[in-house]
């Protein structure tokens, strides 16, 4: 779907936040030593591109709590770009992804950089991994001298700590989870922690609480931001099966050579025959899966009628998500941008 003209013009000065912040932090971080040069520059890649969705709705969660436009609140929203941008590098690293985008993840981006010195690719993951924990900091470091009044970020101090912990909570259910038996229910909790709730409830709520949002309003996020985080991711998994990888800048082998725990895998497992279990058991997680495997996987997928019950999700989340907004009795322009963003989620493409 289309952004408009305000959606564009938002995510242009998120953009352009980002570069300030960015070139000036990496600058000072090279200067320390030029060897750090490979890593300075992943810094700025890690941070280049993207929808700006979670400081799409941390804005929008400022307005809908009666909020004016606001320099110094878009720089706030703008460091939780910073945190997703931290978390893709430590998720490309966790999955041994090579691309993001179609360009080499950080990982292998930083060994390419050891290229001639023992140990490369070993040398490119450690970089990485602290690659990721800069951006961390860099993150809280933004949002901290954003420019708002020092009380307004003392009542969203606690839920950005909140932000940061169920992110990890739900990175580590999905490591630990990997290579489980299937199971629906539990892949709903990855999901939930890992994108639902840092994508789209917190922003939310964390936007709101610098406007001095009150409890019924920020019930009314959690209502709407819950189940379109989970379009959202659910989405995703379709995506990241059928999609088309020039369009969503991943490859469709990523999700069954790692055998991560989606819910699009645990639903075909559901539904697969015992001779189709069978087959899957030698396909997910090898790693050397290659597409004659993969069209293998889709079409016991096919079979067993996943997708569309994914489908069948997406849309009940869908309508959740906009019954709550519906209810919310939002000021105009925050209740348009944020029923545009439920549209969006559920259409996309990449």
């Amino acid at each position: 779907m289309p952004e408009t003209p305000e959606q564009a013009l938002l995510r242009t000065r998120v953009d352009a936040v980002l570069r300030e912040f960015v070139r000036e932090e990496a600058d000072r971080f090279a200067a320390v030593d030029a060897d750090l040069l490979p890593v300075a520059e992943q810094l700025s890649v890690a941070v280049a591109g993207g929808k700006r969705l979670r400081a799409a709705f941390c804005y929008w969660g400022w307005r809908a709590a009666g909020q004016p436009d606001s320099d110094a609140l878009v720089r706030a929203a703008a460091a939780m770009e910073l945190l997703h941008a931290a978390a893709v590098v430590h998720d490309d690293l966790i999955d041994e992804s090579p691309t993001r985008h179609g360009v080499p993840s950080a990982h292998a981006a930083l060994g390419a950089a050891l290229g001639g010195r023992a140990r490369p690719q070993a040398g490119g993951r450690a970089l990485a991994m602290l690659t990721g924990d800069l951006l961390i900091g860099w993150a809280a470091q933004m949002f901290l001298s954003c420019g708002l009044p020092s009380a307004y970020l003392s009542r969203a101090r606690d839920l950005w700590a909140v932000m940061a912990r169920e992110l990890i909570a739900g990175e580590c259910l999905e490591v630990l989870r990997t290579g489980a038996p299937p199971d629906t229910a539990r892949s709903l909790q990855v999901i939930r922690y890992k994108t639902a709730k840092y994508t789209v409830e917190h922003p939310l709520h964390i936007g709101g609480a610098l406007a001095g949002a009150p409890g019924t309003l920020m019930e009314a996020f959690t209502s709407y931001g819950l189940p379109l985080g989970e379009a959202f991711q659910l989405r995703d998994d379709l995506l990241g099966l059928f999609g088309d990888p020039e369009r969503t800048g991943k490859s469709n082998l990523d999700d069954v050579r790692g055998n991560r725990p989606t819910v699009l895998l645990a639903e075909t497992w559901s539904a697969s025959t015992a001779a189709e279990r069978r087959e899957l058991r030698g396909l997910l997680g090898r790693r050397g899966l290659d597409g004659e495997g993969l069209e293998r996987v889709r079409t016991i997928m096919l079979r067993t009628g996943a997708p569309e019950r994914i489908e069948e999700m997406i849309t009940l989340r869908v309508r959740a998500a906009n019954d709550a907004l519906a209810r919310a009795d939002l000021p105009h322009g925050a209740a348009e941008a944020l029923s545009l963003m439920v549209a969006s989620a559920a259409a996309r493409q990449s």
